[in-house]
């Protein structure tokens, strides 16, 4: 059997691209891992907040909103991008960076101390982003799966590739397990994995780099508001946000070069996490409670790489999509689809400048 698409992981990027392609041939989703979702998706903070990822991302989290609410998958959070003492200039940056494109309020000591309990001195300024959800990344994900499997898309999981060679205008793409699979189009939705991939198939030696990203839940005193906002340093040291039962996600904002495997939260990491907390608020932390890590996955401009290999014919890459694959999904999967069919974007994302993700643009 030859299938149209072989699409190389089942995370958040395979699933939404499957499940936009619906219709246009014969798709099989190729996932390393027993279950999808394994590594980057099941482990994000979940959360849709419109500047995050800079300007380059912003037109895809917008682009995504109108699906993601319509879906139900988004609930009304908001986000204060909080400045520490010698902060408020950047303030002033991320305003003028994203202008009148994402909306932006500037809040003071009063307006923080009646959305921030227990904030301590020196953090007198922030942006408020009210239009900041969460996002239920199970149920999204769960949603593209099935969209798939009603279409018509195959599923193989425990399916590592091992190699993958192009002849007659068909990949023959070998799995570890003996299994082969033969497609027209390979896509590299492969996350922290994504070079690996590429190197097999011989296309650009794109440098896709794992970023390790570690959360922490906590107990702490005075238990969050269930209302508490998304809270994100202005300066990149943490971000943190209420969870279920009264704990709360907290993160360093860490960002460490980490080969792709399974990883796992540094102890270094969240004691790092919990005393940046303690520097922004004076909450008491009661317990830690557990902590994980996942691969967040940039290229050099980290910008998301969309689009055909010009080394690798029949090689599509749509990777690259750091911490933002989630909040960018369905603008995502619409704009890849149609690149890789040779079709017009679709209304949702006709204002989303495609060219901008070309692999290409690294020569």
């Amino acid at each position: 059997m030859i299938h149209d698409v072989a699409i190389v992981g089942a995370g958040i990027a395979g699933a939404s691209l499957a499940s936009e392609l619906v219709g246009a041939g014969r798709i099989v989703l190729i996932e390393a891992e027993s279950q999808p979702g394994y590594h980057a998706t099941g482990r994000s903070a979940a959360f849709w907040t419109e500047s995050y990822g800079g300007p380059a991302v912003q037109p895809l989290t917008t682009a995504s909103h109108d699906w993601l609410a319509a879906g139900g998958f988004l609930t009304l959070r908001g986000a204060v991008h909080l400045a520490g003492p010698g902060d408020v200039g950047l303030l002033d940056a991320m305003l003028a960076t994203f202008g009148d494109r994402v909306g932006l309020d500037r809040l003071d000591r009063d307006a923080l101390e009646g959305l921030i309990p227990g904030l301590r001195a020196g953090h007198d300024r922030a942006l408020l982003e009210a239009s900041t959800c969460d996002i239920d990344v199970a149920a999204l994900h769960a949603d593209y799966l099935a969209r798939g499997r009603r279409g018509g898309v195959d599923l193989l999981c425990h399916a590592q590739i091992v190699a993958a060679a192009r002849r007659g205008g068909v990949w023959d793409i070998a799995l570890a397990d003996g299994r082969r699979v033969a497609a027209r189009v390979l896509v590299n939705a492969a996350g922290a994995w994504a070079g690996a991939v590429a190197a097999l198939a011989g296309a650009s030696p794109i440098a896709i780099a794992p970023l390790r990203r570690t959360m922490v839940q906590l107990a702490v005193s005075p238990a969050p508001a269930p209302t508490l906002p998304l809270v994100i340093d202005i300066a990149g040291r943490f971000y943190l946000k209420p969870d279920v039962g009264g704990r709360l996600w907290l993160s360093p904002h860490d960002e460490t070069p980490t080969p792709a495997g399974d990883v796992a939260a540094d102890e270094l990491d969240v004691a790092v996490a919990i005393d940046r907390l303690e520097w922004a608020v004076d909450w008491t932390v009661v317990a830690r409670e557990r902590a994980w890590a996942g691969l967040r996955s940039f290229a050099p401009d980290r910008a998301p790489v969309y689009g055909f290999d010009a080394r690798a014919p029949g090689f599509f890459w749509f990777a690259a999509q750091g911490g933002f694959g989630i909040q960018t999904a369905p603008a995502a999967a619409m704009v890849g689809a149609a690149l890789l069919t040779g079709g017009v974007l679709p209304g949702a994302v006709a204002g989303v400048d495609a060219e901008r993700y070309a692999p290409g643009r690294f020569g």
